[in-house]
């Protein structure tokens, strides 16, 4: 939906008797060239992840195991999208500030980026976010 800040995609799942595969390959699963790849485990309960935003790098979130919470903000509205499937992504475009909360035991967090690591890219103060996308 175009009115919707992030959405889903569906990726790959093939189905087999001896344990389900999915896949995601750049530019054919996923809309962008994967240029970085990380996960997210281990989070205690209460604790939040992200709190940023990124100047010029998409990202594509898979819970890859359990599940958590992910609210999207664009400086106008906030919406929150529930990840669940190892199957399903929530693709993050630039410029819209994420926090990544509710993890159950065990949950993973896999982060596909369209850009290797950079400080200068992030935007970690969320007043500096909301001037930048005024």
């Amino acid at each position: 939906m175009k009115d919707k800040i992030g959405h889903f995609i569906e990726l790959k799942k093939i189905t087999d008797p001896r344990g389900n595969l999915t896949v995601a390959q750049g530019l054919e699963d996923v809309p962008f060239e994967i240029r970085r790849a990380y996960w997210v485990y281990d989070v205690p309960g209460g604790e939040c992840r992200g709190g940023h935003a990124h100047r010029r790098c998409r990202t594509l979130l898979v819970a890859l195991s359990g599940s958590f919470h992910v609210t999207l903000d664009n400086g106008q509205r906030r919406e929150t999208y529930l990840l669940n499937h190892p199957w399903q992504g929530l693709i993050v475009e630039t410029g819209v500030w994420r926090t990544l909360d509710d993890f159950s035991s065990g949950a993973v967090c896999l982060s596909l980026a369209s850009e290797p690591f950079e400080e200068e890219d992030y935007i970690r103060d969320y007043d500096e976010f909301l001037r930048s996308v005024k």
